[in-house]
């Protein structure tokens, strides 16, 4: 994983260096209700694909963000650490926002990701 500099112009330099990228904000929003299984972020975020899903889960979990819990019956979930938990008011506002710029825009959002976002 790439090391933070160790300086920043502004607080939201270093918010953009911790969830920037396509998918990490993605990932981030499918987790804030609770534990998801691998196979589950998959099928929920079906534009991303394994290589990216796995890389961005692995920095996520690096970052604190995220951690890997893995059963006794070989299950694997993922869920947001207290650190990633934090996050929640910004994922449900960025949803409230993207939903809006959809209506907006004429953009269709799928029912299976408005499903999986519902708070």
């Amino acid at each position: 994983m790439k090391r933070l500099p160790r300086t920043f112009g502004c607080p939201t330099e270093l918010a953009l260096e911790l969830l920037g990228g396509k998918w990490k904000t993605v990932i981030l929003a499918q987790l804030k209700d609770g534990p998801v299984r691998y196979g589950e972020l998959r099928r929920r975020i079906p534009r991303v694909s394994d290589k990216v899903l796995t890389q961005c889960l692995q920095g996520l979990q690096e970052r604190g963000l995220v951690a890997r819990d893995a059963a006794a019956d070989a299950t694997v979930r993922y869920r947001l650490t207290a650190e990633g938990r934090s996050l929640r008011p910004l994922l449900l506002a960025l949803y409230a926002w993207g939903e809006a710029q959809a209506d907006r825009l004429g953009v269709t959002i799928l029912e299976q990701a408005r499903d999986a976002a519902d708070v």
